[in-house]
């Protein structure tokens, strides 16, 4: 529903599209791990929007017979189940499902993948062992009841995966990949040229003086370009950066930190290029969409200066439209920002600024797309986007 969502607006009446944006935000909701007293206020406003809209299927004869379902019935008691029993948490009467998650799905990512039945069967008798022992240890008075393990040290990711848990303690950042790609020019005026970019080389200077003049009031825009820096290090160019982030109402690692790769690649699995979006912050102070802004990532690179190592991305920018979301969708729109000549305003950034990744989706109005449409060039051939809240229950809880 989330990828069905923004594709029916337009096209169907607006109280239908309400109705979907109002269950999904309902759903989402009640998946949070921690359900606060504002999170029942946002349920019990999103369970009554959706009542509200819903009755256009009624009226309009899609369903005449009424609203007699189960599920939706439910909804009306979700508050009051939660305030007497707490947050569900992700569970539902599917209990075999969750312990399916702890006795086969994790002992299988423990394992080799080769013949893994034994090496699976062998954890869980190790973790069963380790908490009795936990427990004969707490009952024996040779640890205390509210004693915790101790915090597992920082171990960068050895795959290659898209998404995934992390286990490790770790704070939310965004680091570049372990290996950098050894077909680019490592000087900065040839690569420039190589990706076609021939901006790189002014963006990148002023971007190295913002950083080190960052006590000072003065910016880069004010100054002429010969009293930047230049960068005369070599340049590693990276295909993709890792974000990990707190999300515990997502499948996460045991502390509730998860990963997933951004990647900006000339070819992907040889269909296209691919240059994901990001949220970057902006300003810490406010809450939401107003403190972040979407960027589209053309390029990861690094250099060295002065013995410091400068993690950047060659970006693309993406401005808000309005102050506040879609009043039918419930998601934000955003579109390239450009100059006056219609060429899109690009920078360098520090990946310290990036959060995680962005999902756009397009807002396609009334026509509808040719058959031979292509994924690779989508942000690119439209004018506005959504950008999607419902990518994942992180995204719905700092999208808003």
């Amino acid at each position: 529903m989330k990828v069905y969502l923004p594709a029916i607006a337009g096209f169907v009446p607006s109280e239908m599209v309400q109705c979907i944006a109002a269950f999904l935000d309902a759903c989402y909701i009640a998946r949070r791990a921690d359900i606060t007293e504002g999170s029942l206020q946002e349920l019990d406003a999103a369970i009554k929007k959706f009542h509200i809209h819903r009755e256009v299927f009624r009226t309009s004869g899609v369903r005449p017979t009424g609203f007699n379902l189960p599920r939706q019935h439910s909804l009306a008691h979700l508050i009051s189940q939660i305030q007497e029993f707490g947050a569900p948490g992700g569970l539902c009467s599917s209990i075999t499902e969750s312990r399916h998650i702890t006795a086969v799905k994790r002992p299988w990512r423990r394992s080799n993948r080769y013949e893994a039945l034994g090496q699976m069967l062998l954890t869980n008798q190790r973790l069963d062992k380790l908490i009795r022992a936990r427990a004969d240890f707490v009952a024996r008075g040779m640890l205390p009841p509210t004693h915790a393990p101790p915090p597992k040290p920082i171990l960068p990711s050895n795959d290659d995966d898209d998404v995934g848990i992390v286990d490790e303690y770790v704070t939310g950042n965004v680091t570049l990949a372990r290996a950098r790609e050894r077909s680019y020019p490592r000087h900065l005026k040839d690569l420039a040229q190589h990706i076609h970019q021939p901006q790189l080389v002014e963006l990148t200077q002023r971007f190295l003086y913002d950083q080190l003049q960052a006590n000072n009031d003065t910016s880069s825009a004010d100054i002429p370009l010969q009293q930047c820096p230049y960068p005369a290090s070599k340049i590693s160019v990276f295909h993709s950066a890792v974000a990990t982030f707190y999300a515990p109402s997502d499948e996460s690692g045991i502390r509730g930190m998860r990963t997933e790769r951004i990647r900006s690649t000339p070819s992907w699995r040889k269909q296209g290029p691919r240059h994901d979006c990001a949220l970057v912050v902006e300003d810490q102070a406010k809450a939401g969409m107003k403190g972040m802004s979407i960027v589209r990532v053309k390029l990861f690179f690094s250099f060295t200066h002065d013995a410091k190592t400068y993690p950047c991305a060659f970006i693309e920018w993406f401005k808000r439209i309005g102050a506040a979301p879609d009043s039918e969708t419930g998601m934000w729109k955003v579109k390239p920002d450009t100059y006056r000549n219609g060429a899109r305003i690009t920078t360098v950034l520090h990946l310290d600024t990036f959060l995680r990744g962005a999902h756009l989706q397009p807002v396609f109005g009334r026509d509808l797309l040719p058959f031979d449409f292509h994924f690779s060039y989508s942000l690119d051939a439209f004018g506005a986007y959504y950008v999607s809240k419902y990518a994942d229950h992180h995204s719905h809880e700092i999208c808003f």
